[in-house]
């Protein structure tokens, strides 16, 4: 088993939800896409699913396995009765029909005898019952897109002073189908009004909403009983906390890939627009790229394995499983037919041959860049380390792989070459990072200490485990800040969280996620009579088994960790956050660390960067600008309901125009970018869901987004220079604030990754 701890924005906003939610979440707020790194697993590519579905002797199996564990091995292990049943059926509806859009009151009713059958269900092997709930999901879901195809023939009247209510987390369910008959005529309303007011015409208005129903339904038709176990299990490990998940063989897979950065493929990114499987990145150095015939926004139509397999059509699949033909193992065949992006879809097809190699992911991989700063006359170097996941290679590692993929090694590395080049401070940016591996938390934060302590980890006994570095030395012992946001979260708390507490380096942004507990993947295979079988069948539980500590006693449960250079909040913290789950756990402290003691103590100067910070921003254009965009969403969010009154809508529209008009201007003036592409801007809101835009318009936008200034990530190191700038001017400030008295520089020889061969995650 292997000790894992995930949460955080990856968690929250990809956490492994049933397919058919994930399409309405998307779908129906005019945001849908699908893409992938060649990831993905399962069987082969289907156009439609057969009804209804019925669990497989094995997925019982695993049901029946993960409730052994999980009322048994779990942090607070709870007892699968009628209690938890409850919370099942709760956290069941929650996630397929959240939104309260499909299911009526009346069905409501037929499925109450359920709350209390679905611990019986599990242990006796049954899975009758919630593989009935997800069928008659798949039903509704089908019968209300071709509610709303029929209302598209008619058309609308926006005379009236109707509105639609579009977040209905808190509605009850529809009580009758005339009311479910309502709430779809405004949802489609609301669609065919975004598009209106785009400046599209009725007829191709019409054309484009029932291309996307058709789509829909299409995409519900293909799920499968692997979705629908997937969904019920989930409801049944998130019920025990929020961090508890149940990864089928396809899901494992996932995450074994997004821990190691690496997956045996093509090297291609893939995207799901229409019927077809686009090409939407190719990856440097991978087989596709070295082959110079895969190009972005080419078509796969069809897929053969080896060199002389017969070739298989994949039009309409679903991208997972088109995904699974092309990946294989290192040194195969695989073979593609497509239509070239620049041929049209009626364009000659071509035939392409690839070998496939191991691919690493290097978009997720930690990298630097050098921020000079000038103040008067002074300048200075800050580099700037962005870690988006604390990722590590188990399997490598566990076999002694010298070169295993590490987030420590390479931040070590990248520290090797910022001082070659000069910096005088370092920024580690967390933001969004959602956590990794347990080890990789404890190892980074040994290049930035001499030796210590750095997280204390409680098992379910109460017993405590005190982790930490025990090799001398430091990779960088210069000026530090960390630099978070609501979406850092478990292993980033742990760093940041370690970082504060030695009095090591600043934290700057916002108040983090509090997630504090960690996570074990436990294998099912291994546990049952399939265990020296070759393909995984039966999945793995990621579960929560222990908590983690500062080493002040405190935790990051709930509550995060607290900058001490606080940044404007966005509001998300109301959606998004530990404190945000019902089930969490509550905030809870131990004794302090043996051995822990500060290294230096930052309160000796944090007034007067506080003090220089807020006269900065004070004068900085793109502080402003970034004030009032996060006033603007904060407005844009809090809003439930919209007009469905043509004029109404024009004047909202026309006011929102000309706030995104000045956004745009004011950001040109800053840095020359804008915040919608430039062809866009006369269209706020086109009404499209993203796989309805031109690819190149879509990569056009991300590349200017990716352009634009980042005034947080500037102010941090602003704050640095203003802290560099202190330090020199005061001989005896610095021995307070720089580490061990100051007695370490920055040119100290970077220390090498510790060689451990634990294996624990916090992601």
């Amino acid at each position: 088993m292997q000790p894992v701890s995930l949460s955080s924005l990856k968690e929250n906003s990809m956490k492994l939800r049933p397919s058919l939610a994930l399409l309405l979440a998307f779908t129906l707020t005019g945001a849908y896409a699908q893409s992938a790194a060649d990831l993905g697993a399962g069987t082969t590519g289907r156009k439609a699913s057969s009804l209804p579905l019925t669990a497989t002797p094995t997925q019982a199996q695993a049901a029946q396995l993960s409730a052994r564990f999980l009322t048994r091995f779990h942090y607070e292990s709870q007892p699968l009765d009628d209690a938890m049943s409850a919370k099942i059926y709760k956290a069941y509806f929650d996630a397929l029909d959240g939104e309260k859009v499909f299911f009526t009151q009346t069905d409501m009713a037929k499925f109450v005898p359920l709350k209390t059958q679905f611990d019986d269900a599990i242990w006796n092997q049954n899975l009758s019952g919630p593989f009935s709930v997800f069928n008659l999901y798949i039903q509704r879901a089908v019968d209300r897109m071709s509610y709303a195809r029929e209302l598209l023939k008619k058309g609308f009247d926006f005379s009236g002073n109707e509105s639609y209510t579009f977040d209905r987390k808190k509605s009850d369910w529809p009580k009758d189908q005339a009311e479910l008959d309502t709430l779809w005529r405004q949802r489609t309303m609301n669609d065919w009004l975004r598009l209106k007011l785009a400046g599209k015409p009725d007829d191709e208005i019409r054309k484009t909403l029932d291309k996307r129903y058709a789509s829909y339904i299409e995409r519900v038709r293909q799920l499968d009983g692997e979705d629908a176990f997937q969904s019920f299990m989930n409801a049944y490990a998130e019920s025990t906390d929020p961090h508890t998940d149940y990864l089928g063989p396809r899901a494992a897979e996932n995450f074994d890939i997004s821990m190691k950065l690496s997956l045996e493929g093509i090297g291609a990114v893939l995207q799901a627009r229409d019927e077809y499987t686009q090409i939407r990145e190719v990856v440097p150095a991978g087989p596709a790229a070295k082959s110079g015939k895969v190009h972005v926004g080419d078509r796969i139509v069809a897929i053969g394995q080896g060199t002389d397999g017969a070739m298989v059509d994949v039009i309409g699949w679903r991208l997972d499983d088109v995904v699974n033909r092309i990946r294989g193992k290192k040194d195969t065949t695989v073979r593609l037919e497509i239509v070239p992006a620049d041929a049209g879809l009626d364009g000659k097809h071509e035939v392409i041959s690839l070998v496939r190699q191991k691919v690493s992911i290097e978009e997720q991989a930690a990298k630097k860049k050098i921020l000079d700063i000038k103040d008067g006359n002074v300048s200075r170097k800050i580099g700037v380390i962005e870690l988006p996941t604390f990722y590590s290679d188990f399997g490598a590692r566990r076999e002694g792989d010298k070169n295993f993929k590490s987030a420590t090694r390479d931040v070590a590395k990248l520290l090797g070459e910022l001082k070659a080049a000069g910096v005088e401070g370092v920024v580690m940016d967390l933001r969004n990072n959602g956590g990794g591996s347990l080890t990789e938390a404890n190892e980074l934060t040994g290049l930035f200490i001499d030796k210590g302590p750095v997280v204390q980890v409680r098992d379910a006994r109460g017993a405590v485990d005190v982790q930490g570095d025990d090799d001398p030395g430091m990779a960088w012992s210069g000026p530090m800040a960390v630099l978070v946001n609501r979406g850092s979260a478990s292993a980033s708390e742990i760093f940041a969280a370690a970082i504060q507490d030695y009095g090591r380096g600043l934290i700057v942004g916002q108040p983090t996620f509090g997630k504090g507990t960690v996570q074990n993947l436990v294998d099912l295979d291994r546990f049952s009579n399939r265990a020296n079988k070759e393909k995984p069948e039966l999945g793995e539980l990621k579960m929560t088994i222990a908590e983690f500590f500062r080493i002040n006693g405190g935790s990051t449960q709930l509550k995060g960790v607290t900058p001490d250079i606080a940044f404007p909040k966005n509001g998300d913290e109301k959606d998004f956050g530990e404190s945000t789950y019902d089930n969490a756990l509550p905030w809870t402290q131990i004794a302090p660390a043996p051995e822990y003691k500060p290294v230096a103590d930052l309160k000796a100067y944090l007034g007067q960067l506080q003090g220089k910070h807020e006269e900065r921003v004070a004068k900085l254009p793109a502080w402003k600008l970034m004030l009032d965009e996060l006033a603007q969403y904060r407005k844009m969010r809090d809003k439930t309901s919209i007009s469905l009154n043509l004029a109404q809508r024009q004047a909202e529209r026309k006011d929102q125009d000309a706030i995104q008009a000045d956004f745009r201007a004011r950001h040109k003036a800053i840095d020359g970018s804008a915040s919608l592409a430039d062809d866009d801007k006369d269209n706020l809101d086109d009404g499209l869901n993203p796989n309805e835009r031109s690819l190149k318009s879509e990569l056009k936008q991300e590349k200017e987004a990716k352009k634009a200034t980042d005034p947080q990530l500037d102010e941090t190191a602003h704050i640095l220079f203003d802290a560099l700038g202190l330090i020199k001017g005061d001989a005896k400030l610095a021995a307070e604030v720089l580490p061990y008295g100051g007695r370490f520089s920055t040119n100290t020889t970077a220390a090498a990754a510790p060689e451990k061969l634990s294996s624990p995650v916090t992601h």
